[in-house]
């Protein structure tokens, strides 16, 4: 077995369990090639899902910067080796993939590989992807490849757990899109029959009301006061179904993953550069993660439509016995006195009543012009 960083059985283990671990297709992949490259002692390594135009629809890197990955530029295409791989569904194993005649080249900030080994991911007799690794990290036979014919082995191994691994986390994704369709579903229809009679009544209650002011004061006053009495039950009806509705995700994937796939995507859909970290968090009973999930919900809310910001931060540390939710952002910021005086005013008010309804405390530090930093601390990290 090649005697890279980490061989034998154990790296082996290792490197199948943190396949199966994760349930996200992106982090699935970003493992598959993480553990190829360390195993087989490979300077890069990059595995591509292909789509149906000819492209890419995942390409994940190991081995590369950020910034390296930026200068490349758009992800590649499916040709020369890598097109051979998704077609042909052979190994390919070079001495010098620039020497290939299938080699068209890379862009002037791509890195300058040499040795190759690369497979293609089978599920069955669909091709899903192209795993590859370059640059093997020892000496090289005089004109041959540093790749030997135990790590075209030791990869075939790898891809085979890669493909189940991949295809169970695309299967799990499919069921929570659909648990999430169904949920939203079932809350359209409590919506409809807790809400919707409500507010034909008071509609019907509101015209009568209309009609009596002139000719009988009194009735029109008893209808009004029957309008803000029905008005009153749709809040809370509005309210029993949607503030006590638990988001799915919550329950399948946990606080931390929730909160990661849902910062990640506002990162994408806004300006502002939105980041997340978490360290240490254990997990929580079931009303305290609602609540810290509902109150960064809230204050991302705030610091992406309203604060202005460039940079929006949130992270969930341990603290002791207790969790601590952050949310911070370098916007325009505000004075906290004055909100608190002025009522619910950015839904601060919302998020103190979630965090002390869960035996936890909210506080929120802001200055005009000054950014803004929202806490809360729950007991139980």
């Amino acid at each position: 077995m090649s005697q890279g960083p980490r061989s034998g059985l154990a790296a082996v283990s290792a490197a199948l369990l943190a396949m199966s671990r994760h349930l996200e297709v992106r982090d699935v992949l970003k493992t598959i090639v993480a553990s190829a490259r360390e195993l087989l002692g490979a300077q890069y390594a990059a595995l591509g899902v292909p789509d149906d135009h000819g492209g890419f629809a995942q390409f994940v890197v190991d081995g590369v910067s950020d910034a390296q990955w930026k200068a490349i530029g758009p992800l590649p295409r499916q040709h020369g080796i890598l097109a051979a791989m998704l077609q042909e569904a052979k190994v390919e194993r070079l001495a010098d993939v620039r020497e290939d005649p299938r080699f068209e080249g890379w862009p002037s900030a791509h890195p300058d590989m040499s040795d190759f080994l690369g497979l293609p991911i089978r599920d069955g007799d669909e091709v899903i992807g192209a795993l590859f690794l370059a640059n093997k990290n020892c000496p090289k036979p005089q004109g041959g490849c540093g790749f030997t014919e135990e790590d075209e082995e030791l990869l075939a191994i790898l891809a085979q757990h890669a493909a189940i691994a991949l295809t169970n986390a695309r299967l799990y994704e499919r069921s929570r899109e659909l648990t999430i369709a169904e949920e939203r579903s079932r809350l359209a229809h409590e919506l409809h029959d807790a809400v919707s009679q409500k507010l034909f009544s008071l509609r019907l209650t509101a015209q009568a009301a209309a009609a009596l002011v002139d000719r009988d004061p009194s009735r029109a006053k008893g209808e009004m006061q029957q309008v803000a009495a029905l008005a009153a039950e749709a809040v809370d009806e509005l309210r029993a179904a949607v503030v006590e509705l638990r988001p799915a995700a919550l329950d399948e994937d946990g606080l931390v993953a929730t909160l990661r796939t849902q910062i990640q995507v506002l990162d994408r859909a806004h300006t502002a550069r939105v980041t997340f970290e978490s360290h240490g968090v254990r997990a929580l009973p079931a009303a305290q993660e609602e609540a810290l999930l509902r109150v960064a919900q809230e204050a991302l809310h705030n610091a992406l439509r309203h604060s202005g910001a460039e940079h929006v931060d949130v992270t969930l540390t341990r603290r002791g016995m207790a969790a601590v939710l952050r949310v911070t952002d370098d916007g325009g910021g505000f004075d906290p006195h004055t909100t608190r005086r002025a009522g619910r005013h950015l839904g601060l008010v919302s998020m103190r009543d979630r965090a002390s309804g869960v035996g936890g405390v909210l506080t929120v530090e802001s200055a005009p012009g000054k950014g803004t930093t929202i806490e809360m601390e729950v007991p139980g990290g």
